[in-house]
Formats: structure tokens, sequence, C-alpha cells
């Protein structure tokens, strides 16, 4: 136990040393944070710091292959189970504090960890599929180097990313990028009801 306490006071320490403004996030929110989901979830968020600064200079991929890595190791779980809803959009704060999420909080979390790492938003898109493997919808995130390469597959259920052709176990649907739906809603300010709910907890910093 005393082994235990010094461990989590040297990681509250390094994480208190480590963060600064222009962190992934903020010092507030991270606090807001751990006061709500404790110790544990502060040092994940600061693992991902570590993670995002590792690979900042990098090229694309291996941006892509960081990220993707990282965030599939958080626990998956359904909507209904975490949130007792039947389809909720979490944040990256509420995804990585509760240390689980289903398909879409993954994409979300990726999506936005990219964003900050410089990653061209335009090349970045949530893909609803169907896997075959499954038997059930589901949603990825894909990565388009040019508006007409083939897209890279970021999927919570495959540690390792594959082109679309690869990837025989999923029928795609169809796919949007949030933020270029803004472009098209932004005279009456709607585009996506998932998305825009999102857009609204995002300002709100809801953890």
């Amino acid at each position: 136990m005393f082994k235990l306490r010094v461990l989590i006071l040297l990681s509250l320490l390094l994480v208190n040393t480590t963060f600064s403004s222009e962190d992934y996030v903020e010092k507030p929110l991270l606090d807001e944070i751990a006061q709500k989901y404790k110790v544990f979830a502060k040092k994940r968020f600061f693992l991902l710091q570590e993670t995002l600064n590792s690979v900042k200079d990098k090229s694309d991929l291996e941006k892509l292959e960081a990220v993707n890595k990282f965030f599939n190791d958080v626990r998956y779980s359904s909507d209904m189970k975490i949130y007792n809803m039947r389809d909720y959009w979490a944040t990256p704060w509420e995804f990585l504090g509760k240390d689980m999420g289903d398909c879409e909080d993954y994409v979300i979390s990726k999506y936005f960890a990219l964003k900050y790492l410089g990653i061209d938003y335009k090349k970045l898109f949530f893909t609803y599929v169907r896997s075959t493997k499954f038997k059930e919808p589901h949603m990825v995130l894909t990565y388009f180097e040019t508006p007409r390469s083939e897209p890279l597959i970021l999927d919570n259920n495959n540690h390792k990313i594959f082109s679309a052709s690869q990837r025989k176990d999923l029928t795609p649907i169809y796919n949007f990028n949030g933020d270029v739906l803004n472009q098209i809603g932004k005279d009456t300010k709607k585009s996506h009801k998932k998305w825009d709910q999102l857009k609204l907890n995002m300002k709100r910093k809801k953890i």
C-alpha cells in the first residue's frame, strides 16, 4: 500500500510539472477530470500527452498508428451500460476519464487527438460501416491522404491499421466529416444531430 501511495504521488508530481498551456487537455480541465474520475484518470491523460508529444514531429502515418494504438487500449462498453442511453457520443474527456466507451467514442477521441497533432481535418472522416464479422453496424475513423486515395481504417476492433481494400469484413455505408458539415450548416447552425450535440458538449467541456 505504501509503495502504491508513493507511486501515485510521484505520478501526480510528474503530471503537474509536465503539462503546459499548449497541452491537449488544459490544466484547469485536467484538475476537474482528476477530481471527478480520480488519480488514475489523470495519469491516463498524462500518458496520452506523452504519446502525442512523442509523434508531434513525425509523419501522418506514425501519428495515426500512435493514436490508434493508444485509444484502442481503452475498454469497450456499450452506451447503455455506461450512460443508460441507447446511443451517446462521448467527449474525449468522458471517454478517457471513464476509460470505456463504444465505437463512436473511439472515433471521436482519435479524431480530435489527430487534429491536435496537426493532421488536416479534411483527411479524416467518421465512417459508418457494417461489420460482417459481428453482423452489426459499426463506426471507424478513415484517413484519406488525398481525396482520391484509398482510405486507411482506424478501428477499435483491430490494433493494426489496414487499407480499406484489406478490410473485407467491413461494408461501407456512408461517411462524413463534422468540421466540413460545420461549413455546410453554418447558416442554420445545424448539420448532424449527434455531431451538433457533441460540439455543444465540447464547448461546455463536458467531462
